[in-house]
């Protein structure tokens, strides 16, 4: 009989929160076993293990209590094996600068997302691409800062903020192919848009990006429970 996974993750295909702690459980070589949760009716074990948000990921390690929220869970995994591949940087100014831009990603830059796919009429929209290409020319600057002339947020390798913003990216693609745009280009962000190509061809990440069809069909899900509004 084989050996019954330590690490159980509860949560969706299409959601980059959670294609993100996949991200980093890869990283680590940290083998687990995937719960698929239906978000359209939702399952007692995700309303008993995450009463407060109700949402995906959630992590459970052994007989410890649940673990909710992404980027919580990225730091428990990176302290549990921080032998293999540390996440985050040892430096405490360069974690608190890592957790500053990992906030403004999640709660400024890919808001402008939901905000966009929500938002009916060309001037509203309009208006909220400049937002997003604003902040898509913010991150190549933090990009610039923190790679240091390499191929990663985390320098020679995949960090704290690749893991973070990475997993937005088929999100990313698809409703900037729905709006006609491109936030990540060459012209603009140049080392942003070789960063992309170099993050969905990662090794550790191949295997979470969630296929077309499955994304698509979450889209439809949202548009049907979250439907546009006119701004």
């Amino acid at each position: 009989m084989p050996k019954k996974s330590e690490i159980k993750l509860l949560g969706t295909t299409a959601s980059p929160y959670v294609n993100r702690v996949q991200f980093a459980l890869n990283l680590k070589s940290i083998e687990y076993e995937f719960i698929e949760e239906n978000l359209v009716c939702k399952s007692e074990l995700l309303l008993t293990s995450n009463p407060v948000h109700k949402k995906v990921p959630v992590l459970f390690h052994a007989n410890k209590p649940p673990i909710c929220e992404s980027l919580i869970i990225i730091e428990y995994l990176d302290e549990i094996k921080s032998d293999v591949h540390r996440i985050l940087p040892s430096d405490p100014l360069e974690r608190a600068d890592n957790r500053f831009w990992a906030n403004y990603i999640d709660n400024k830059f890919f808001p402008l997302y939901e905000e966009l796919r929500m938002t009916i009429g060309k001037e509203g929209k309009e208006a909220i691409k400049k937002q997003i290409i604003e902040g898509s020319v913010l991150l190549e600057e933090v990009f610039v800062k923190f790679s240091n002339g390499n191929d990663y947020f985390g320098g020679d390798d995949v960090g704290y903020l690749d893991v973070v913003l990475g997993c937005f990216i088929p999100w990313r693609k698809l409703i900037e192919k729905y709006n006609e745009f491109t936030a990540f280009d060459e012209v603009r962000t140049p080392r942003l848009a070789e960063w992309t190509k170099r993050i969905w061809s990662h090794e550790a990440f191949k295997d979470v990006i969630p296929e077309n069809g499955t994304i698509v069909n979450f889209y439809m899900i949202l548009q049907k429970y979250k439907p546009p509004r006119v701004v």
